[in-house]
C-alpha cells in the first residue's frame, strides 16, 4: 500500500511506513530541537527507538510522563522538559493520552497559567492568543484520533474529573498516521481502542444536529470499524485490518465536530469515578445506551445495522453489538471491573453534567442515566 497524503481536516500521510517520512519533513520546516511525548508503555519499546533513531539528524528530548487517562502533572513536567531542552516542536507518539498531553504541552509551552483555565467551560476561561510550537502527530493506536481532533481531555489530579480545551490551535499541523505502529498492540488493547472508534462513529451519526457532511463520514467509519476490528483483535499482524481501523478512527474523529451522545456521557463519568480506560468504558456501555436510544433513532440505527452487515433494524445492530463485545472480549457489563452499585449515585452526578448526552438522539434525565447503569452492572 502506497502512502497517501490528503489534508482532511490537516495535513495527513496515511500509510505504512509514513513515520519514516517524520525527519525530513521536520528539517523541511527548520525544526532542530523537537520533544517527543509518549508514554510510559511505548518509552520502553523498540518502535520508539527506532523513531528516535530515524530523528538521528535532530537534536531529541523524549517525555515519557504519560499514564492513564492525562492529568494537569502530566502536562506540566512536559511543559518543564520542553522549556530546559529549549524545544522548538512537539511530536505526539502514542495512543490519545499521549497526543493529548502533547497538545496541552504546546499550548502551555507559550501560555501561562494553568492548563485546565483554558478549558471551554472554565468560568474565567483564558484566550489562546499566542503561536504554538510546530505540532505533529504520529498515532499508536486506532480509537480516540485525536490525531486530526482540536481538543485536548486533560483531568484534574484531585477530583479525576475530565475538561476539554477546544481550540482550532490545537490542531496537529501535518499527522503520520503509520498502521505498521499498532501491529504489536495487545487484544485487549486492540478492542478497547477498536470500539471507542466504532463508538465515535456511531454516536456521530445518530447525534440530531444537522451535518450531513459528518454523518457521510461517520457511516462510512462506523462501516470500515465494522469490518475490521475483530480481524484486527484475532490477526493482530494483519496489515489491512490495522490500517482500516486507523483510517476509521480518524474519521470518528473528524465526525464528532457534529457531536457525540448518552455513551460518552458514561464512559466519561467511568473514567472520573473508577478510572476506567475510555474506550473500554465506551465497549461496555454502547449496547446499553443504544437499546435505550432505539424508540429515538430506529431508522438511522437500522442504516447502522445495514453498513455494519448486522441486518436490517435497530435491534438487529443492538444484537451485533452485543456479539462483537463478546468476540473480541469486551465486558458485556460493568461489575467485572470493579464497579458495583455504591459507584452508580456519583457517576449519575457526572454524567448528567456531562455535555456529551445534550446530543444525545432523546433527552437523557438523572433517572434514565440510573437505569441505564443499573442494566449495565
Amino acid at each position: 500500500m502506497a502512502i497517501a497524503t490528503f489534508s482532511f481536516p490537516t495535513a495527513i500521510h496515511f500509510g505504512p511506513g509514513a513515520r519514516r517520512l517524520v525527519a525530513e519533513h521536520l528539517k523541511k520546516q527548520g525544526v532542530k530541537r523537537p520533544l517527543i511525548v509518549t508514554d510510559q508503555g511505548l518509552a520502553a519499546l523498540p518502535i520508539l527507538k527506532e523513531f528516535g533513531a530515524s530523528l538521528a539528524e535532530l537534536t531529541v528530548q523524549v517525555y515519557s510522563g504519560v499514564y492513564g487517562n492525562p492529568t494537569r502533572k502530566q502536562v506540566d513536567d512536559g511543559v518543564k522538559l520542553f522549556k530546559s531542552h529549549a524545544a522548538d516542536a512537539v511530536i505526539g507518539f502514542g495512543g490519545g493520552a499521549a497526543l493529548d498531553v502533547a497538545k496541552a504541552v504546546a499550548l502551555m509551552s507559550a501560555h501561562g497559567g494553568d492548563v485546565l483555565e483554558y478549558a471551554w467551560d472554565h468560568p474565567n476561561v483564558r484566550p489562546i492568543t499566542k503561536p504554538l510550537p510546530y505540532f505533529i502527530a504520529l498515532p499508536t493506536t486506532s480509537g480516540t484520533g485525536s490525531e486530526v481532533g482540536r481538543s485536548a481531555v486533560i483531568s484534574d489530579d484531585a477530583t479525576h474529573v475530565k475538561k476539554i480545551i477546544f481550540h482550532p490551535a490545537l490542531l496537529a499541523r501535518a499527522v503520520f498516521a503509520d498502521p505498521e505502529l499498532t501491529l504489536d498492540l495487545p487484544a485487549g488493547v486492540t478492542a478497547a481502542t477498536g470500539m471507542d472508534a466504532l463508538t465515535h462513529n456511531v454516536e456521530s451519526y445518530l447525534s440530531p444536529a444537522y451535518h450531513p457532511l459528518c454523518d457521510g463520514i461517520a457511516l462510512e467509519g462506523a462501516r470500515i470499524a465494522a469490518h475490521a476490528l475483530e480481524t484486527a483483535v484475532t490477526m493482530p499482524k494483519n496489515l489491512a485490518a490495522r490500517s482500516d481501523m486507523m483510517m476509521a478512527s480518524m474519521m470518528g474523529a473528524i465526525a464528532f465536530q457534529k457531536d457525540l451522545g448518552a455513551v460518552h456521557s458514561c464512559a466519561h463519568a467511568l473514567g472520573t469515578v473508577v478510572d476506567m480506560h475510555h474506550g473500554l468504558a465506551n465497549g461496555i456501555m454502547i449496547d446499553h445506551v443504544m437499546r435505550f436510544n432505539l424508540d429515538a433513532a430506529e431508522r438511522k440505527m437500522a442504516e447502522l445495522a445495514r453498513v455494519c452487515g448486522a441486518g436490517a433494524s435497530g435491534d438487529a445492530f443492538v444484537a451485533w453489538l452485543v456479539g462483537l463485545k463478546s468476540r473480541i472480549g469486551i465486558p458485556a457489563k460493568l461489575g467485572g471491573k470493579g464497579v458495583t452499585a455504591a459507584h452508580i449515585p456519583r457517576l449519575v452526578d457526572v454524567a448528567v453534567k456531562d455535555t456529551c448526552h445534550q446530543t444525545n438522539p432523546k433527552p437523557v434525565s438523572a433517572a434514565d442515566f440510573e437505569r441505564i447503569f443499573h442494566e449495565a452492572l
